[in-house]
């Protein structure tokens, strides 16, 4: 919501993410993620959540099986934020296709 926040008062992309990295330091959303979503509300996105059935997908599992593997330690909002993708989303994929009973929920 930050993001929208800043679009609505009339920030730039750019502007946004040094807001952003000011912030939040290293928890800040990477570059990449900012644009999107910057974009997105541009267009007249108006919530941040996606409908989790379409973002179930095979090549999604297979992004978050990937992090997971990378770094046991990440959760599912920090999973989430990488992927750009649904925390309930996240959640469902690594407890129901990943077989993983534990995550951090940060």
């Amino acid at each position: 919501m930050n993001i929208k926040f800043c679009l609505k008062s009339g920030k730039s992309a750019s502007e946004t993410l040094a807001l952003l990295k000011v912030a939040y330091i290293e928890y800040a959303m990477k570059k990449s993620s900012v644009f999107e979503w910057h974009r997105r509300f541009k267009e007249g996105r108006e919530d941040v959540q996606d409908d989790p059935k379409t973002q179930k997908t095979d090549a999604n599992v297979d992004r978050v099986r990937t992090l997971v593997l990378s770094d046991r330690r990440l959760g599912v909002r920090v999973i989430a934020e990488e992927l750009n993708m649904n925390r309930e989303t996240v959640r469902q994929i690594v407890k129901e296709n990943l077989r993983k009973r534990k995550i951090s929920a940060k």
